[in-house]
């Protein structure tokens, strides 16, 4: 039984190990023939469009949010105390220089004003008659002194009194446009009341904004700049005026004034605008579409549309330094050179030294219609 029993377990173990070795033969020619079959199929292909980097000269910039600021800009108010007699104070109005804008009660100035004429008149005489006493010696010197100081007093007296006069009646000091005002005829007016604001109709506006300290250092007088308001896409030129001398302590920016000519085509007195502002010297770069660039965890990188030892075109990953965008296109400071060849539409799908095809060439088989993009 024993002899019998092991001449059983060895026919079953050799019979496990043909089974085994039939199926190792089996997969290994199925391997085989997948090899050979994969090795009689084409290379996938990707189709894309290209475009050629080209040079261009940019320089680094800075942007800022800035307030415009008419050149003559007051908010008005009263220097003394009164009942307001005339107004003549309509929002959006322009008033020309002098024009009265608003005239308090001085009727009590104008009773004291005759008052003191008289008073200045009796003076007058008096002092003519003295002189004339004194050329026959009939009086003293003394008295004509008096009487002349007597004058010099009544005249001074009717200047302050015309002088508050004019005080209380409030002038366009320049032409302007009429801010928002909420006056009414005999309303009393405490002292230094706002009355409402004037901004100067001038050919020009200014353009207050702050940069960093390290940009300030960089900027001069009649450096240009770029200003742009929200709704509106062309960019305005202006010029700069100013730098400030102090650095704020707590910030660490410098306010810059800009001028802009032309009001006729700037932003209203009070506007917030962007300003963009030239950094340091201009260097070579060069600029790509901006859909050919891809961001990714490792940083930028374009795919260069290159033809291998073969001749067939292939797609390979370049990291690259990017910058700023210039309208649809963005300038890339390192890693391309003007005329190289870079993936556009479709290099999402791309991965590195995969063949590729340009849509619209002779080899592009997909008939999606798309054109080179050719060198700018």
């Amino acid at each position: 039984m024993n002899r019998r029993s092991w001449i059983g377990s060895f026919l079953l173990l050799v019979a496990v190990v043909s089974v085994g070795v039939g199926l190792a033969a089996w997969k290994y020619t199925a391997i085989q023939a997948a090899v050979a079959a994969s090795a009689n199929q084409p290379e996938p292909m990707e189709s894309v469009t290209v475009a050629f980097t080209r040079e261009v000269e940019h320089r680094q910039t800075a942007t800022s949010i800035g307030t415009v600021l008419a050149l003559r800009s007051i908010t008005l108010r009263n220097e003394l105390p009164g009942t307001v007699r005339y107004v003549s104070l309509t929002p959006g109005q322009i008033v020309d220089t002098g024009m009265v804008l608003v005239a308090l009660d001085v009727s009590v100035e104008e009773a004291e004003l005759k008052a003191q004429e008289a008073q200045a008149a009796l003076a007058r005489t008096v002092l003519d008659r003295r002189k004339s006493l004194r050329q026959d010696s009939a009086t003293t010197q003394e008295e004509v002194d008096r009487a002349r100081a007597d004058l010099d007093i009544a005249l001074a007296q009717i200047a302050r009194t015309k002088a508050i006069i004019a005080r209380k009646t409030i002038r366009a000091p320049f032409r302007a446009r009429v801010g928002m005002a909420d006056l009414h005829l005999g309303q009393y007016l405490n002292e230094g009341t706002e009355l409402t604001t004037l901004q100067g109709i001038d050919d020009a506006v200014h353009v207050d904004f702050t940069v960093a300290q390290q940009v300030a250092a960089g900027l001069r007088a009649g450096d240009s700049v770029e200003v742009s308001a929200a709704g509106q896409s062309p960019l305005i030129s202006a010029r700069i005026v100013a730098v400030d001398a102090r650095i704020d302590p707590t910030t660490r920016n410098a306010t810059v004034r800009a001028r802009i000519e032309g009001a006729a085509h700037a932003p209203s007195p009070g506007s917030s605008v962007r300003v963009r502002v030239s950094v340091g010297s201009p260097r070579k770069a060069v600029a790509i579409p901006a859909s050919a660039l891809r961001k990714g965890p490792g940083g930028d990188q374009v795919f260069v549309i290159e033809p291998d030892k073969s001749g067939k075109t292939r797609a390979h990953v370049r990291p690259v330094e990017s910058g700023a965008m210039l309208g649809d296109e963005v300038v890339i400071h390192a890693g391309l050179s003007a005329g190289e060849q870079v993936a556009v539409s479709g290099s999402f799908k791309l991965r590195e030294a995969v063949l590729v095809v340009i849509a619209g060439s002779p080899e592009d088989k997909s008939g999606s219609g798309q054109m080179v993009v050719g060198e700018r």
